[in-house]
């Protein structure tokens, strides 16, 4: 062998051969399904964790009223008129967009346990005012 046969030989014995390397075992275990039930995990001597919802009694909802200051309150104050208010005062009153007015007097009406009524005029201008 002469000395440039060797070098190439040692060149390519230090390159390694291009195979990929052999895969690795998982060190992660099997995981559940989604919406699968949890076993509980009690360990001897230990009692089992309850729930925190459990744990505590039930308090009523109380109907929330929003700050005097607040958008929501003109709302309020707007449709407990006799007359009620359209929504085009409304959205004057409060600076927000039509469909967010609608949506604030669908919450308003089950947060404050309202029953708020909505009619048209001939003119065709919605009015919406508190029930009594």
């Amino acid at each position: 062998m002469t000395h440039a046969e060797t070098n190439t030989a040692a060149a390519v014995a230090e390159q390694g051969a291009t195979v990929a390397p052999a895969k690795t075992p998982s060190r992660k275990g099997a995981t559940q399904k989604k919406g699968a039930p949890k076993g509980q995990k009690a360990a001897e001597g230990r009692k089992a964790k309850t729930s925190k919802k459990a744990a505590k009694p039930a308090m009523a909802k109380e109907a929330s009223t929003p700050r005097p200051e607040s958008k929501g309150a003109k709302i309020l104050d707007l449709i407990g008129r006799a007359k009620g208010a359209t929504l085009a005062e409304i959205q004057k009153a409060t600076d927000w967009q039509a469909h967010s007015v609608r949506g604030f007097l669908s919450t308003a009406a089950k947060k404050n346990g309202l029953n708020i009524e909505s009619t048209k005029t001939e003119a065709g201008d919605r009015v919406y005012r508190v029930k009594k």
